[in-house]
């Protein structure tokens, strides 16, 4: 299906605190292309995403398919149109079985068969290559796991145009073969796909065009053989870099764990010993699922352990609760930024005021605000005090997130701190970090990304199957060692060490 818009645009907000989300949008994307779109957060690829899957409205401008003028107003529409969009968050109900969201949405009868509907759902599973049960629940699912049964859903309701709004952010590289091979397959059979991303090697890996977005504006397009460093001044207007890796000065023990075991749901872990230096950054690495998200929570205090003893600087906090460690300056930023991180419907001064310890028995509004206003413009967010959290990019919440921290902090445990985000947005919020740790903050964090790891880290624990690495020194470590590592390739020197350790 052939997709056009012309002269799209959007803005939200009035007088001098509007922001042109899209500006004039003219854009054709044919049959059997995998488009690819890039820009920065904020650059507005995912207003019009949303425009075009009926989540809101533009201010003007015509979309086309197959040349017809189409009204789309809600997400029904898109979809009665063949048009579904695969969120970065999903929109599924994590309660419920993998059955029932996949039924979700079905139009025209008010009760389905769910016999024919788990006949359809296991042939696309076969088809693609999928393997999930559905009987589990939802929120035992991986990410990866969860983008599979949203795809399943939308090809079930008749989706030709497909947009895929940063797909690989959370998930693994094995995950991501399997996302890319569906994509692929996709297209061949004649369907539109709009792939949605920040990662350059991504696009270039899987698109068969780019097009790119800079603060609203379209501002071009390439095709293959793509040059990264163009791509790269087209988004930003400028050349952008990564910064040099700069070890950690180590201080006193911020965490210590010793003999620490944890349970899930899948999987049981052997965290064993570890002691994590103030100003020291420890990455996490694995697939998804591997136990990663299970040790940051429960150093955390979310989970308590099933043995062992955690320890934060000289207090034994094993098995106390989520407040005992708050208490004891350790912080916790999770993925889901909109589920677990902030409260949708309320304000960035609302979030201010509530994250500050309480000073009295009334809430002093203008002193919220002004301290708003304050870590507004320190974490450069893209807003006001007045706006509401889910209007922010994916980029700004994280940096709305990071300004509600408090200070001093002795252990910060991030899962995906740059999940979503650009380049340039991932080195201002590492170099954010970077001055925690100046000042004695500890950090453990989670990432897919094997680069970010290698890159931020100043030693590693790789995951695999319930099992956890001895710590690997970041500076004398390979992404190819690490992509075997999570693979289950070359634990037995791991093994051979610890016999040798015994023996001695």
């Amino acid at each position: 299906m052939l997709i056009e818009t012309k002269g799209i645009s959007k803005t939200f907000g009035t007088g001098s605190s509007a922001v042109h989300a899209n500006v004039d949008i003219n854009i054709t994307i044919p049959s059997g292309m995998i488009q690819g779109v890039l820009g920065e957060n904020g650059a507005g690829k995912s207003t019009l995403m949303k425009i075009l899957s009926g989540f809101i409205r533009a201010d003007s401008g015509q979309i086309l398919l197959d040349g017809k003028p189409v009204d789309i107003r809600t997400p029904v529409d898109a979809i009665r149109y063949g048009i579904g969009m695969l969120h970065q968050d999903p929109l599924d109900f994590p309660p419920m079985h993998v059955l029932d969201n996949f039924m979700l949405g079905q139009d025209g009868r008010l009760i389905l068969d769910p016999n024919k509907a788990r006949d359809e759902l296991l042939r696309l599973e076969e088809r693609f290559g999928f393997s999930i049960s559905p009987e589990s629940y939802v929120d035992s699912l991986t990410v990866g796991e969860r983008q599979q049964l949203e795809i399943m859903r939308l090809l079930w309701m008749g989706v030709q145009i497909l947009i895929l709004d940063e797909p690989t952010t959370g998930i693994s590289a094995p995950q991501k073969e399997v996302l890319f091979s569906t994509i692929r397959s996709l297209a061949q059979e004649g369907k539109t796909i709009i792939f949605v991303s920040h990662k350059l090697e991504d696009v270039e890996l899987l698109c068969y065009k780019v097009a790119v977005f800079r603060q609203g504006i379209f501002v071009g397009e390439m095709q293959p053989p793509y040059m990264t460093e163009k791509l790269v001044e087209m988004m930003f207007n400028k050349a952008i870099s990564l910064e040099k890796h700069e070890p950690s000065t180590m201080g006193s023990v911020n965490l210590k764990m010793s003999s620490l075991e944890i349970e899930g749901y899948r999987i049981h872990i052997n965290a064993g010993n570890l002691e994590l230096l103030a100003g020291e950054v420890i990455g996490l690495s694995g697939m998804e699922g591997s136990g990663q998200e299970l040790l940051l929570r429960c150093c955390a205090g979310l989970i308590r352990p099933v043995a062992g003893q955690l320890m934060i600087g000289s207090k034994n906090l094993t098995g106390k609760p989520y407040l005992a460690f708050l208490e004891n300056n350790v912080a916790f930023l999770p993925a889901s930024r909109l589920e677990e991180g902030l409260v949708p419907g309320m304000t960035l001064m609302e979030h201010f005021i509530l994250a500050e310890k309480s000073r009295g028995f009334f809430l002093d509004l203008v002193d919220g605000r002004t301290r708003a206003n304050d870590r507004i413009s320190e974490y450069n967010i893209h807003g006001t005090p007045s706006t509401p959290v889910e209007s922010l990019s994916g980029g700004n919440q994280q940096r709305a997130l990071l300004a509600l921290l408090r200070t001093p902090l002795n252990v910060l445990l991030l899962e995906h701190p740059t999940r979503g985000l650009d380049i340039e947005s991932t080195i201002y919020i590492w170099r954010k970090l970077k001055e925690r740790c100046s000042k004695g903050t500890a950090i453990i964090f989670i990432s897919s990304d094997l680069e970010e790891i290698l890159q931020y880290s100043d030693r590693i624990l790789v995951f695999f199957s319930g099992r956890v690495s001895p710590p690997l020194e970041a500076a004398s470590t390979s992404v190819d060692q690490l992509g075997q590592l999570i693979g289950g390739k070359g634990w037995e020197v791991f093994s051979r060490q610890g016999e040798e350790n015994a023996k001695a």
